[in-house]
């Protein structure tokens, strides 16, 4: 399962780099969209995130009791989730001001307007 799981993550990781790559503003957006997936599924299996008991001291015991799951790398998910879609709403507004101003999503077009 951690071999699918790394060619998937692989996969994304590859994806999203070659939509930045590439010259329209759009696949720019689907690639910094695609980067943040990837990103949160690598910290997700980082964390190995599992089905447990939740992390809470019964008041009988000083420490945890095993398993338990870990909440921080859930935490950092939802965290990077949150900030992405802000960041991708931002793209998207930039990128329609952009296209009403200039005319084109071409990146080598918008570099050489004269405006």
């Amino acid at each position: 399962m951690e071999l699918h799981l790394a060619l998937v993550i692989g996969g994304l990781y590859g994806a999203s780099v070659y939509l930045m790559l590439r010259r329209s503003l759009v696949k720019l957006i689907f690639g910094l969209a695609l980067l943040g997936h990837a990103s949160n599924l690598l910290i997700l299996s980082m964390g190995k995130v599992s089905r447990g008991h939740p992390p809470l001291i019964p008041q009988s015991e000083t420490a945890l009791i095993s398993p338990y799951s870990d909440p921080l790398p859930q935490a950092l998910i939802l965290t990077a989730i949150v900030i992405g879609f802000g960041v991708q709403a931002f793209a998207i507004i930039l990128v329609r001001k952009v296209y009403k101003a200039v005319g084109t999503d071409d990146l080598d077009r918008i570099n050489t307007t004269d405006t």
